[in-house]
């Protein structure tokens, strides 16, 4: 039977997007509260019982974390457009670890209601 280990962390951060629909207010810099769960699966084995050791799955969010909170995502290397679907995917990739296989990533904005999911 499968079985994964999921973390959950939040960043604040503000960003423009050009867009179609609703644009004026998105291309003012504005910012969100976001929430994001990473589910990891083994990579192989478990060892000791444990998908991973939940202090270096906790220490991989946070070096993603650094990199998004607090930050205009405008300017993040490598993020490209700041929408959900792009920060699922940066999550996602920069979550990739030897010592696990990355499952999935949900990335939230709970205040509008709004959430993205990328996964196998």
């Amino acid at each position: 039977m499968p079985i994964e280990l999921s973390q959950r962390f939040f960043f604040d951060a503000a960003h423009t997007l050009e867009r179609a629909h609703d644009s004026a207010p998105s291309r003012r810099v504005h910012g969100h509260t976001y929430h994001a769960t990473v589910a990891v699966g083994p990579a192989g084995p478990l060892d000791a019982g444990m998908v991973v050791d939940l202090a270096l799955l906790r220490a991989a969010i946070a070096r993603v974390r650094e990199r998004l909170d607090h930050h205009l995502l405008d300017e993040v290397p490598g993020l490209g457009r700041p929408t959900l679907e792009n920060l699922c995917r940066f999550v996602f990739d920069h979550m990739a670890d030897p010592r696990w296989t990355v499952q999935w990533v949900q990335v939230e904005r709970p205040a509008s209601g709004d959430a993205c999911r990328l996964g196998r």
